[in-house]
């Protein structure tokens, strides 16, 4: 998160960020429902939340150590999560190498970007139009 956020979401916000031991660190309840969604924050979120409003969006993103990449079947759930969102959806899955990605590389889900932290100036899209950004 710390390499990332700078990079790809600047002055963007963490409303939710939890870790792999299921310990809260940060819910941001009133930044959410300002923002239409409405969880239990013990549901299956995703790792981390990130509000980016230069671009408008809702970045979602999954380490893979935690919870797997974001293949079709996580998409989809966090899709349906994220259904009442005001702000499109930016789905990205962090993995710690390259070596580790090509582990999972078949599982990923289309329209999603991939993030590999010892390589942290760069991002792999998967497919579509859009680079880093929602689709609608």
């Amino acid at each position: 998160m710390h390499e990332f956020c700078p990079r790809y979401t600047p002055n963007g916000k963490v409303i939710y960020l939890g870790d792999a031991g299921k310990k809260l660190q940060v819910y941001d309840e009133f930044a959410l429902k300002a923002l239409g969604i409405h969880l239990s924050k013990h549901g299956k979120m995703p790792d981390i939340v990130v509000h980016y409003p230069a671009k408008g969006w809702l970045v979602l993103l999954e380490a893979v150590t935690s919870h797997g990449p974001i293949g079709i079947k996580r998409h989809n759930e966090l899709k349906d999560l994220f259904k009442d969102s005001l702000l499109p959806l930016v789905f990205v899955t962090a993995f710690p190498s390259r070596k580790i990605m090509m582990r999972y590389l078949r599982e990923i889900a289309w329209e999603t970007d991939v993030w590999v932290s010892e390589t942290p100036d760069h991002l792999i899209h998967f497919n579509g139009e859009r680079f880093l950004g929602p689709y609608e």
